[in-house]
């Protein structure tokens, strides 16, 4: 099965890269609406801003690849932080934006919750599943994962698979058939990240890697 990571210039796309072959799947990046189409998994990364994300996606052409790999042909597809977020119907990071619509929800700041909290969320924290999810069935509670954020997705409840506490619940993973997210950075949260990643790849039916592949067990 082949595995892409969309490169629309919005981000970590090695350390993603790096963590995906050090579990020793064969994995490329691309940047074209050809990569999309011929990926039997994608993953989309990001850090940065909505709105330039989804400006990017329009430019490079993606739009149409990913929104037919996701909704129409209900391929696997994990989504990283703002890729998370491009998920959502809109989002208010600095104007008004519509994102794919894949998940009923909306991004908004960190800032609206109204508590003194810090803005960014970052550092490390740790989740609770709320739903039955491949990527949190044996997550430990004491078990941490890596944030970056100032925005956040609200969304439908049937869809949030875990939550942080941030001031209150904050919608840390999701769910929606074919569709997988984190708000968190898999890749570098080190060992829990590899084994999340490990299960995503294990629920959409990606083969493990040959004996004789680079492999972590995990």
């Amino acid at each position: 099965m082949l595995i892409r990571i969309v490169d629309y210039g919005m981000g970590n796309l090695r350390s993603v890269y790096n963590a995906v072959r050090f579990l020793g799947y064969d994995v490329r990046i691309g940047d074209d609406a050809d990569t999309v189409a011929a990926a039997d998994v994608v993953v989309l990364p990001g850090v940065g801003a909505f709105g330039q994300a989804m400006e990017n996606i329009h430019r490079l052409g993606l739009y149409d690849a990913l929104d037919e790999h996701v909704r129409s042909k209900g391929k696997p597809f994990f989504g990283i932080c703002l890729g998370m977020q491009l998920a959502a119907r809109s989002s208010g990071e600095r104007g008004a934006h519509a994102g794919f619509g894949w998940i009923d929800g909306d991004v908004v700041s960190l800032a609206d919750r109204g508590a003194p909290l810090r803005v960014p969320h970052v550092g490390w924290n740790t989740l609770r599943p709320v739903t039955p999810s491949p990527l949190t069935e044996d997550v430990q509670p004491s078990t941490s994962f890596y944030f970056d954020h100032s925005f956040e997705l609200r969304c439908d409840a049937r869809y949030t698979a875990a939550v942080c506490d941030y001031g209150g619940d904050l919608v840390a993973a999701i769910r929606k058939d074919n569709l997988f997210a984190t708000q968190f950075h898999p890749e570098k949260s080190q060992s829990s990240g590899l084994r999340l990643l490990r299960r995503f790849f294990d629920a959409v039916g990606v083969p493990r890697p040959r004996p004789n592949q680079r492999i972590v067990r995990c």
